[in-house]
């Protein structure tokens, strides 16, 4: 396959975030259809329809591109170049009424992410990046904090509910509560990245995810600056910290992610 012109996906991919984030908004206040319930998570409708919008912008451009999406896969996503999507990343923050979740849309290169476009509707802010580029957040260069003393930082997490994950990130939590300025579980993979990477919070970290949640926001946080850090989770998932590039190794958040 011929190389893909970064600056047009790039465009396409704003494009497609943007459609998606009005229907989002348009929705937000409406009843929503639940397609499916589980202890601790919702799959919504709108999930896939924004999911199915997002595909069909960016095939008009690159008909031959596969998608790995949270709502399912189209084509060879084992291919030289795909599409990384999650339409609603915080579908549970969106299902009770809550402000604060984006779509996240992410172009890779044999594996490795180029174009990053994550669009907060509630707030019309729009992070993009390209492979070499800095982030920008609606147009203007953004970069990650300068703090490095835990005491001034901000420390988001996020874990699953599993029993193991529960036994392994709760000291870690009670750890770095106590030297933290302030933590933060806010529900919203795609955003705490996009917060360290314009500095908003100073470090992110996360035991298990899967790879649409960070596949746009990771190139944004290292365009920007920071550091985005990740090892393998059974089942397919990863763990991960994302910071500043000053705090990983104070706070120990390798050791969590063991």
């Amino acid at each position: 396959m011929k190389p893909v012109s970064l600056k047009t996906a790039l465009a396409v991919s704003i494009k497609a975030a943007r459609a998606a984030g009005q229907v989002m908004h348009a929705n937000w206040h409406k009843p929503k259809r639940v397609n499916s319930a589980e202890a601790h998570d919702i799959k919504l409708e709108l999930d896939v329809r924004c999911q199915a919008l997002i595909e069909k912008i960016l095939a008009a451009a690159f008909p031959e591109i596969p998608v790995l999406g949270e709502e399912g896969n189209t084509g060879d996503t084992s291919a030289e170049y795909r599409w990384v999507i999650d339409p609603i990343d915080g579908t549970v923050n969106y299902y009770f009424g809550l402000p604060h979740a984006a779509t996240s849309i992410a172009l890779q290169h044999r594996g490795e992410s180029v174009v990053g476009v994550i669009y907060d509707p509630f707030t019309d802010e729009i992070w993009t990046t390209t492979k070499g580029q800095p982030t920008r957040l609606n147009g203007k260069i953004v970069r990650v904090s300068n703090r490095t003393k835990i005491e001034d930082c901000i420390i988001a997490m996020g874990f699953s509910k599993s029993q193991d994950n529960l036994e392994k990130s709760l000291p870690h939590m009670i750890q770095i509560s106590r030297r933290a300025k302030k933590m933060r579980i806010m529900g919203s993979a795609a955003l705490e990245l996009v917060y360290v990477a314009s500095g908003r919070l100073d470090a992110y970290v996360e035991r298990t995810i899967n790879l649409w949640d960070v596949a746009a926001g990771s190139l944004l946080v290292e365009n920007a600056g920071g550091e985005f850090y990740t090892v393998p989770a059974p089942g397919g998932k990863l763990r991960m910290c994302a910071d500043n590039g000053k705090l990983r190794k104070k706070l120990q958040l390798g050791s969590m992610l063991k």
